[in-house]
């Protein structure tokens, strides 16, 4: 099968899938359509199904409640996803799709810092409204651009925390080693721990960058390795993460503490690392630890995770929550002007200041969250817990890994 072949058999509409609670009806003959552009096949494919997973459990919630209730008017939410496969110039083409052939409302970002950028180039030309998870680099929101928006606080409101946590309780790391995939959030992820580290007398000793689609990190572990770091850094997406571990085992390496972002507290690479997941910090922008409670459709960061877990079989992690915190953002937008013109929903998009389950909202002049405070975790066992902030943490930092 050509790759145009399957893009056309996979583009799909999954509104269709919606189903309505008995008795539920619906005010007025109206529907909101969003657009996701998504990696659902290929490497960034556990990705993209948790972001899914995400908007479609929004979509369900706020569906079987009713609609969305805005003026006078009822809308049913109908998602309308295009997997990307993984290539981000498909990504620009299938947002400029959405809008252009499927008339889509409003728009919920692809996977990532890269595709996201590239993207809103589009979104800003035709104005329409973006909201993206799972897009965190400030190269992002950069551009002057009033239409995009990030549910993602900047990346050094990651680093800065585990830094410091680092510095203040385990005084003998004093050497770290990074290995990021060449791409615009890992790289970028990468460069804000080396300032955070250095600012607290933390010497870098190894800082490189692996191509994407590596396959075999080897010769980067064996020089990392040669350079006895207490501490290592691998940043990268879930797959390069699944193969990093298993070859850090393989090629002995070891030390005090092991970081790795993004993914690794989610059960796919839980599940197919085994015990080499314990020991295992990772940054997060949310976890259901958090306990916050709003008046949102889900009503609760606790409620949120019995919804995701029941439909999906799984906890929920930050980027499913992240996706559905993007629905939940447009809705409030929605009900606020009373309808789905997008300046007016873009005025009350970057006017948001509320609490939901995700947490506190609002945005900076760039569109990016200012309001977030992200929650540090480590796997101990097989499962994740938070060591950071102390209001919320169950479980002090364990040090260790080989």
């Amino acid at each position: 099968m050509t790759h145009d072949s399957l893009r056309r058999s996979i583009l799909v509409s999954l509104a269709s899938s919606v189903t309505l609670l008995p008795g539920v009806a619906f005010a007025a003959d109206k529907v909101v359509k969003i657009g996701a552009a998504l990696p659902l096949t290929g490497p960034l494919s556990p990705e993209g199904i948790r972001q899914r997973n995400g908007y479609q459990l929004w979509a369900d919630t706020v569906n079987a409640a009713g609609g969305i209730k805005a003026g006078g008017d009822t809308y049913k939410v109908e998602m309308v996803y295009v997997d990307y496969q993984s290539n981000t110039p498909r990504a620009v083409q299938s947002v400029e799709r959405l809008i252009t052939q499927d008339k889509v409302d409003f728009l919920f970002g692809p996977f990532g810092s890269g595709a996201v950028k590239a993207a809103s180039a589009v979104t800003e030309k035709y104005g329409v409204p973006m909201i993206a998870p799972n897009a965190a680099s400030e190269q992002v929101y950069d551009q002057g651009f009033k239409y995009l928006f990030g549910v993602y606080s900047p990346n050094q409101s990651l680093t800065e925390p585990v830094a410091e946590l680092v510095a203040k309780t385990q005084p003998t790391i004093k050497k770290l080693a990074i290995l990021a995939r060449n791409d615009l959030f890992p790289t970028a992820i990468a460069d804000e721990l080396q300032k955070s580290a250095n600012s607290r007398g933390i010497e870098v000793v190894y800082n490189e960058k692996y191509a994407i689609g590596t396959v075999d990190f080897s010769a980067a572990l064996t020089k990392m390795r040669s350079t006895r770091p207490d501490w290592v850094f691998f940043a990268g997406y879930t797959n390069d993460l699944i193969l990093g571990r298993k070859q850090m085992a393989e090629q002995g390496v070891s030390g005090k503490l092991l970081t790795m972002a993004v993914g690794a507290a989610d059960r796919n690479f839980i599940n197919a690392v085994g015990p080499l997941a314990d020991g295992v910090t990772t940054f997060a922008w949310w976890d259901v630890a958090t306990g916050y409670t709003s008046r949102d459709v889900f009503g609760s960061a606790s409620n949120f995770g019995k919804l995701y877990e029941a439909k999906f079989g799984e906890p929920p992690e930050y980027a499913g929550a992240g996706s559905a915190a993007c629905g939940v953002i447009l809705q409030l937008a929605m009900e606020k002007v009373g309808g789905v013109d997008k300046a007016k929903v873009r005025d009350a998009i970057a006017a948001t200041d509320t609490m939901t389950f995700w947490g506190p909202v609002k945005f900076g002049p760039t569109g990016q969250i200012s309001s977030l405070k992200p929650p540090l975790l480590q796997n101990q066992g097989s499962n994740p817990v938070v060591i950071f902030p102390p209001e919320i943490k169950r479980a002090d930092l364990k040090i260790g890994f080989k």
